[in-house]
């Protein structure tokens, strides 16, 4: 019971900052008319995270970010690739609704694109999974470090899905696709001042 809390409180205490991923998965949330038509984003999130998890746990991880050069390799593509990603959210404003020649919104290969590079492209996520639920995943052993674990994963697919859902209601609500417009440029503006603040890591 205490490693199944301990996960679940971690878990969630790491996943609410308002980061990339959950920009992302928010803005798939309110741009989509259907749920089911963000469901690739937000499968892609969960499975990045539940790898992350596991390689946190297992100590895999550690091994990578011990490699200085790969260290900085993954800081200078995630810096690029926020910034392309940014530009590309900035710019998808959503076509009025009865236009339906030309949507703006991601398709489902571009959301598993860049979910999977939100979640593995992000180096302050990565070390935080590795450097918090990695090295409190050391404080069990045997069939309370896979609860553990199990219980920091549940905690990040529920959230992925509660986030893509208050993004739906949002979508619903404004009924104007100038709201979905400045959901586009808010979350361009919080990518981009992640990437700022990755650059300056960098530097």
């Amino acid at each position: 019971m205490q490693a199944l809390v301990h996960g679940m409180i971690l878990a969630f205490g790491l996943i609410l900052p308002l980061g990339v991923q959950n920009v992302f998965i928010f803005n798939q949330g309110a741009t989509h008319k259907k749920f089911i038509h963000a469901l690739p984003a937000i499968i892609t999130a969960g499975i990045c995270d539940t790898i992350l998890i596991f390689l946190a746990v297992t100590g895999v991880s550690m091994v990578v970010l011990n490699v200085e050069w790969l260290k900085i390799l993954l800081f200078v593509v995630g810096l690029i690739f926020l910034t392309y990603m940014g530009l590309v959210m900035w710019r998808s404003a959503p076509e009025p609704a009865n236009n339906v020649q030309q949507q703006h919104r991601f398709s489902a290969r571009r959301q598993i694109t860049f979910a999977a590079s939100v979640s593995l492209l992000n180096p302050h996520a990565i070390i935080d999974t590795i450097g918090v639920i990695g090295t409190s995943s050391l404080a069990y052993t045997g069939h309370e470090k896979i609860i553990f674990a199990i219980s920091c994963i549940i905690v990040s697919w529920i959230w992925f899905f509660s986030l893509a859902i208050l993004g739906r209601k949002v979508g619903q609500l404004g009924k104007s696709d100038m709201l979905l417009k400045r959901v586009n440029q808010l979350s361009a503006i919080i990518i981009w001042g992640m990437a700022i603040y990755l650059g300056v890591h960098l530097y």
